[in-house]
């Protein structure tokens, strides 16, 4: 026998942490290897993790609802060695008397179920500093001290409140219960006084679900990290419009699914993005990385309202029938709440359709730690001026404005403009002999 530890694995670019949503698996079962054991929840995803060995779960390290850092351990699995007479090794040993500790911990930690109200503070977990300022030596759980953090209750506030938990330890409830108390007993402010309220009586207050809390959290880092600002081009793409309207029966035919304008897109932005590879970095501090591969990001908007970012690897090297056959999957599953980690992650640069919305242009914010990100409007007929032979012409034409946001910090207006163009230009040349 021998005992490996599973730990909690990296879903995602950025992403530090997941909080452990149910356990599929109890102590005692045997699992094989990839068989999916927990599942778990990260801003980006909810995702089952499969297991990293074939044996018998022996301990479950993280319970439910606990947030556990990228790297640390969850479970302990007992591997079946073939050799029975094997004798046990110092790892193994050392092994099983960390289990040993760790339980004994966990079973002197009260379980921290995810209430929505503070799903956002736990994921912010508190430092040891914080910890140890707000604790002094009494033990509280993380939860606790995300309320506590909160709601600005020091160490001897803190200590004074009594516990209905095990040994007399302040539980959830009872901070909240205090929290409440506390508010209840402020001194009112004059009617002058008075903030404006934000909310009358027949006003429906929503609480955000965790997908949301998290993207706003995320949206407001960027907008802290990066410099944004935005160019915007307009193109012409009829020659795209009338390709499209002539082979999308065929397609469908053929491939059983619908072509739609999105994997024009990204054909376009990929070949882009090979003229400009300074487009296609990160930023890491004072560093820069300049990436290899062209990793376009989709964003997807899911029925609920909320977003998601699938990830095409290498679009550069899809054809156009390739393309839309991975974006419609991709879609789809997304829609489904069926994509898994690894579809989520990598991204280098990203796309935001929101013509589908009937929106004729916008001004997107960057996906971290990428630099920068294009949105397309809906396409419309509009007169233009057309040079032909034999002089200027009025025509309808199918025109849609690009806007692309990107880090000032990085990224100067020149070639943020150029980039765009760029991207215009290869939709306007689009190749009409193109095959599917």
């Amino acid at each position: 026998m021998a005992t490996v530890e599973m730990v909690m694995p990296k879903m995602g670019e950025s992403i530090m942490e997941g909080t452990i949503l149910s356990w599929l698996k109890k102590e005692g079962d045997l699992i094989e290897q990839d068989e999916s054991v927990l599942e778990v929840a990260t801003d980006k995803v909810d995702t089952e993790v499969p297991a990293t060995h074939a044996g018998i779960l022996k301990s479950i390290l993280a319970r439910e609802g606990e947030v556990v850092e990228v790297g640390k351990p969850i479970a302990l699995i007992e591997t079946v060695s073939s050799d029975l007479t094997e004798e046990p090794t110092e790892a193994t040993s050392t092994a099983a008397a960390t289990t040993r500790d760790r339980q004994s911990a966990l079973e002197k930690t009260e379980t921290i179920p995810e209430i929505p109200a503070y799903t956002s503070l736990i994921l912010g977990a508190v430092s040891k500093k914080e910890r140890e300022k707000i604790t002094g030596k009494k033990f509280y759980s993380p939860l606790v001290l995300s309320i506590a953090k909160t709601e600005n209750i020091g160490s001897a506030e803190l200590a004074s409140l009594p516990g209905t938990g095990k040994d007399g330890r302040v539980t959830k409830d009872d901070i909240l219960a205090y929290v409440a108390k506390r508010k209840m007993d402020e001194p009112k402010t004059s009617a002058i006084d008075d903030p404006i309220p934000i909310s009358d009586a027949d006003d429906e207050i929503i609480e955000m679900d965790r997908m949301r809390k998290m993207i706003s959290q995320r949206m407001l880092d960027s907008k802290n990290i990066s410099a944004h600002v935005t160019s915007f081009v307009e193109a012409d793409l009829t020659g795209v419009v009338l390709f499209r309207n002539n082979v999308k029966d065929r397609f469908r035919k053929k491939e059983g699914e619908s072509l739609t304008y999105t994997p024009f897109f990204v054909m376009a932005i990929a070949k882009a993005l090979k003229d400009f590879p300074m487009i296609n970095i990160s930023v890491e501090g004072d560093r820069i990385i300049k990436k290899k591969n062209i990793n376009i990001g989709i964003a997807v908007a899911l029925a609920n309202g909320n977003l998601i970012v699938p990830v095409i690897r290498q679009a550069d090297r899809f054809t156009l029938t390739e393309l839309s056959k991975k974006i419609n999957d991709l879609a789809k599953r997304a829609r489904e709440n069926k994509l898994n980690a690894e579809e989520l992650k990598g991204g280098t640069y990203t796309l935001s359709n929101i013509g589908s919305f009937g929106n004729i242009m916008g001004t997107p914010i960057i996906v971290q730690p990428q630099v920068a990100i294009l949105a397309v409007g809906t396409i419309t007929k509009k007169p233009a001026v057309v040079e032909t032979p034999t002089g200027d012409m009025i025509a309808i034409r199918h025109k849609m404005i690009l806007s692309h946001s990107y880090d000032h910090r990085v990224i100067d207006g020149a070639l943020g403009g150029m980039f765009v163009k760029r991207v215009a230009d290869y939709l306007e040349d689009f190749d009409m002999d193109t095959t599917i």
